[in-house]
């Protein structure tokens, strides 16, 4: 049996082919296209040209996708959609959408702020307008709306008002409606959870167009044993279904492929990973083999949201990343040719200077036709690459939680142009099919399950309260698709809130095995 694992980046697509023990027996890189799917098809076409197994016998298919960041960023394929923010009259003066730029606040088609919701304690902060909630939802049928937004305060403690909310909602709009719940989605903080929701109502039909068109991607190949998987931005799983209707934990989960290949290519479970692709570079942190969770507020395409996200800087550079000398100054990034690198690049027969022929001119990397570039004088090529080594060794320390160095894994096409050596790392390790190892990363990932619920040790003893968190953890991640035996706890996170009454915190555990 076999798994194939696909990660869509923003200059290659890559397809990878595993076996029952892990080996990877094929691996294929093709240009990301407009469209997106073209670059797919051309990935597995790639890959399945690279070996002769029978298709029948690949069992499971990964997709990591740049499909909603795109979305959110070119503001392209948004659904309009419906806002209903349940916490009248506490939140009134800060509206919904409220420091959103025009062009992305359009997609709001109606928003209502009604009674209800509840304290940080669990307590009934007003009634729920059950009227005005059904007023909101005949607006929005009047308007062929399919897909709808709703907030509540604190649902992360309580969300029986969402719940009532979206079952009021099903019978005005029906059981087709596509629904955003908040409490589901983020964290604590009502805008940006509220914000994060939004964003997941609007990618609607960027969500079903991703995941009916890999379904039909793998037919067109002959692949039709498959069950299909998309990759989330915590390292795990979601199956079609989950992704249709959580599109927003997609975003950012190509890093996290990248860090969860790396782990399973180096053996590492702790480590920082540096991803170098064509255009962008993207430094993220090991952490128990899964990628480290940010702990502040995240922007997608200007949005403040909560909902989790790895802690990654991402900056210009990358192998088609543009180097310009001007004054005696040499700037590397952070403009890039791309996708179109095999054109541009001078070592490609192109007209561009790019740092893959800075590497190339030093001896560093070994591609393409190295006479191309040796016109290239020795002191603007050192000068570059000084300026790569420089950001590169800065967002490390940025990354690091102490000033001793640590373990670095180096993946991405575009780590051939970092060198050997570098400041703040004990050891730097390069494994093998380090290229793809988004791919992979998505192909070896397994389904998680998180449980987050604030708990007074006061009423429940800290032991008592951990335990039962583990359990329900657990049974989240069966229920997600894990096979029983194989799930483990990953992360335990109990904080304490000051702003409680009482010995109260904040419980966070998160469970992960293999795929049953």
């Amino acid at each position: 049996m076999y798994k194939l694992g696909i990660d869509v980046g923003g200059t290659n697509t890559d397809a990878v082919l595993i076996d029952e023990k892990r080996s990877v027996i094929a691996s294929a890189k093709a240009p990301t296209t407009g469209d997106v799917y073209s670059g797919i098809l051309a990935a597995i076409d790639g890959v399945l040209r690279g070996t002769d197994i029978d298709k029948s016998n690949i069992t499971q298919a990964m997709l990591g996708t740049t499909h909603c960041t795109n979305a959110i960023v070119e503001r392209r394929n948004l659904a309009k959609i419906g806002i209903l923010r349940i916490g009248a009259p506490a939140t009134l003066s800060v509206p919904p959408m409220v420091d959103w730029s025009d062009d992305l606040r359009s997609v709001a088609e109606e928003i209502e702020i009604i009674g209800g919701g509840f304290e940080f304690d669990g307590k009934k902060l007003a009634e729920f307008d059950k009227a005005a909630a059904v007023r909101f939802f005949e607006r929005c049928k009047a308007k062929g709306l399919s897909s709808i937004a709703i907030s509540s305060v604190f649902s992360t403690v309580r969300d029986d008002h969402e719940a009532e909310a979206a079952r009021l909602a099903r019978e005005v709009l029906g059981d087709r409606i596509h629904l955003s719940l908040s409490g589901k989605i983020g964290s604590m903080g009502l805008i940006e959870r509220e914000n994060a929701t939004i964003l997941n109502a609007a990618l609607y039909k960027v969500s079903q167009s991703f995941t009916e068109g890999f379904a039909n991607s793998l037919l067109e190949h002959g692949v039709t044993n498959a069950e299909v998987y998309f990759s989330q931005n915590d390292g795990t799983l979601m199956n079609a279904q989950a992704a249709k209707k959580y599109p927003i934990l997609t975003i950012a989960c190509g890093p996290t492929n990248s860090i969860r290949g790396a782990s399973y290519l180096s053996k590492l479970n702790d480590a920082i990973v540096i991803d170098v692709g064509g255009t962008t570079t993207d430094i993220g942190v090991l952490q128990n083999s899964f990628p480290r969770e940010s702990g502040i507020a995240v922007t997608i395409g200007g949005v403040r949201t909560n909902f989790r996200m790895p802690d990654v800087i991402s900056f210009g550079l990358g192998g088609g990343s543009i180097v310009r000398e001007q004054d005696g100054k040499v700037t590397v990034g952070p403009d890039s040719v791309g996708y179109q690198i095999t054109e541009k690049a001078l070592v490609f027969g192109g007209d561009t200077l790019t740092a893959t022929d800075v590497a190339v001119r030093l001896g560093v990397a070994d591609v393409g036709d190295a006479s191309k570039a040796a016109h290239i004088s020795g002191e603007l090529a050192e000068k570059a690459m000084a300026r790569i080594i420089e950001m590169v060794e800065d967002n490390i320390d940025a990354m690091k939680v102490s000033n001793g160095d640590v373990d670095v894994v180096l993946v991405g096409g575009g780590s051939i142009l970092l060198p050997e050596t570098l400041k703040g790392a004990s050891k730097i390790h390069k494994p093998p099919h380090f290229a793809v190892a988004n791919a992979i990363g998505s192909a070896i990932s397994k389904v998680s399950g998180t449980y987050e619920k604030l708990v007074s040790y006061d009423e429940t003893p800290r032991e008592k309260a951990l335990e039962v968190a583990k359990k329900e953890a657990i049974e989240m991640a069966v229920q997600s698709g894990a096979a029983r035996e194989t799930v483990e706890i990953i992360d335990v996170e109990d904080t304490l809130l000051q702003y409680h009454d009482g010995n109260t915190c904040r419980v966070k555990i998160k469970a992960a095995g293999e795929l049953a």
